[in-house]
């Protein structure tokens, strides 16, 4: 339950295996992280409510409270924290369910922790950057988003999005019309190659249509990815 202060932030690490759970702070804090660790769910929920930290790193298989459960409960209070999961499954279950729940990324184990603290930089640089690097609002159709503020409104109404989900509408919505295949999305969205499966990518096109509802932009071709249409 250490809890090390450094000037990038806390990231709570939420793992059962005290090998993993070791590592992983071991390379959070060599790259300027601040680290505190639980071991089951139900502590790791309480220790993010409490802690407020900048990420979250949830295995999916804990004991007491698992990951996806930890994460639809914060979600459901308002908190969105970016989260990542750790899955020991390499099927598209877990995964599917999790970022349906609004988390922002996983990685399955066996997995390398630089990658893992790649993954923790890059939601990070998602929340907190303006993407395209510009500041201008853009409006597509009755979406309206703002990167300065971060914010995205469908018919006037405001819209929560995680920050996973804000960057891929705001990247779709940066070229409208423009058709992104979902290795592209991958690269210029998440920041990583192919190899992370474009389900991914499918997923949260899925998770961000179902809240704009009727206003919703964004258009399948299919056998190719996606476009921003009005």
């Amino acid at each position: 339950m250490t809890v090390d202060a450094a000037p990038r932030g806390l990231v709570l690490v939420v793992e059962d295996e005290p090998a993993i759970a070791d590592l992983v702070r071991l390379y959070l804090i060599r790259d300027g992280f601040g680290v505190h660790l639980e071991r089951d769910g139900a502590a790791g929920l309480a220790a993010a409510r409490r802690l407020r930290p900048v990420a979250c790193v949830l295995d999916i298989a804990l004991p007491a409270l698992n990951g996806t459960e930890v994460c639809r409960r914060l979600r459901e209070a308002g908190d969105w924290t970016p989260v990542i999961f750790l899955t020991a499954r390499d099927d598209e279950v877990d995964r599917v369910v999790g970022l349906e729940l609004g988390a922002d990324d996983y990685v399955t184990k066996p997995f390398s922790p630089r990658e893992l603290v790649a993954r923790v930089r890059a939601v990070l640089r998602r929340t907190a950057g303006t993407p395209e690097g510009t500041g201008l609002p853009r409006v597509v159709g009755a979406v309206a988003l703002d990167p300065t503020r971060r914010t995205v409104t469908a018919a006037g109404t405001p819209v929560q999005l995680t920050s996973t989900e804000f960057d891929l509408l705001a990247h779709l919505m940066a070229r409208p019309g423009r058709v992104f295949t979902r290795e592209e999305l991958l690269a210029g969205v998440w920041g990583y190659a192919a190899h992370a499966g474009t389900r991914t990518v499918d997923v949260h096109v899925a998770q961000v249509r179902a809240k704009l509802g009727a206003a919703g932009v964004i258009r399948t071709h299919r056998g190719v990815g996606y476009s921003a249409d009005g």
